[in-house]
């Protein structure tokens, strides 16, 4: 298991520039972006090279007017969800980065034969156009993201085993499976055969996790167990400092070393 910061969310406090070098000094080597579309895609691969860091997921661009979580379900709008692909297979060809999470969208009630339909369809050609990206699709709580496609994981297991496609998985994150309300436990073990990357935040309010609440702590073993070899990622809104909060995954250190670059946290290298 290796660690990846949101640079979003976990920096986001600071200027775009300034979280590469943020993320670096904190011992970070990969990160993820969600909407790296504000900038040239060659301007993003400098950075990661500039601080040694390696980009491993984004979204699929967002529309706020049409398509505020995505498009890929969405009936009517497959060719704006194309644009949406091309965008983010050019940042991932400039950076090299591997994943992307292709966003969904919400879906009007009764719209959902027809989303599916539209899903199904969309991934099959994206998977086609693009072979060399892992498409992921991750299950949003219904709380923060109410409408969205599907916010149980259950319902993107059906999806993936619809389609049985070798590159399109799941994105599973702890803090969406427990702000719905279902057992960590129970959804690892139903969603192992299909995870490809690993989010995690502690809940309710999406900060550093507690490893003693909600089974985190579990989780994390089971994916050891389980032998995952992939990232985990940091996406969460630090309650204050961020290179003190990180002491929250000292536990986890006999599953997924620090980088060896990371020393104990001081005010000096402070980037709250």
């Amino acid at each position: 298991m290796i660690p990846a910061a949101n640079l979003t969310l976990l920096y986001g406090h600071l200027p775009l520039e300034a979280r590469f070098e943020a993320a670096s000094s904190d011992g970070f080597e990969a990160v993820e972006i969600l909407f790296p579309y504000d900038k040239d895609p060659h301007w993003y691969a400098e950075r990661l090279r500039e601080h040694g860091l390696r980009l491993v997921l984004v979204n699929t661009p967002t529309d706020p007017a049409d398509a505020p979580s995505g498009r890929a379900a969405l009936p009517g709008q497959s060719a704006a969800f194309r644009n949406d692909l091309a965008l983010a297979a050019e940042l991932c060809g400039a950076t090299g980065c591997p994943a992307i999470h292709v966003m969904a969208g919400c879906v009007e009630p009764g719209g959902a034969e027809a989303a599916r339909a539209t899903l199904l369809d969309n991934l099959a050609w994206a998977a086609a156009r693009y072979p060399q990206q892992t498409l992921q699709l991750e299950a949003l709580n219904s709380i923060d993201f109410p409408g969205y496609f599907y916010s149980r994981p259950e319902a993107v297991r059906d999806i993936l085993q619809a389609l049985s496609l070798g590159n399109v998985g799941m994105q599973f994150d702890f803090y969406h499976v427990v702000k719905e309300g279902l057992s960590l436990a129970d959804e690892l073990r139903a969603s192992l055969p299909w995870i490809r990357h690993v989010q995690v935040a502690g809940s309710p309010a999406r900060q550093e996790p507690d490893l003693d609440r909600d089974g985190l702590l579990a989780g994390f073993e089971s994916l050891h167990q389980a032998a995952y070899r992939g990232h985990i990622g940091y996406e969460y809104r630090p309650a204050g400092s961020v290179s003190a909060g990180l002491r929250w995954a000292d536990r986890l250190l006999q599953y997924f070393p620090f980088p060896s670059k990371r020393s104990a946290p001081s005010e000096s290298r402070d980037h709250s």
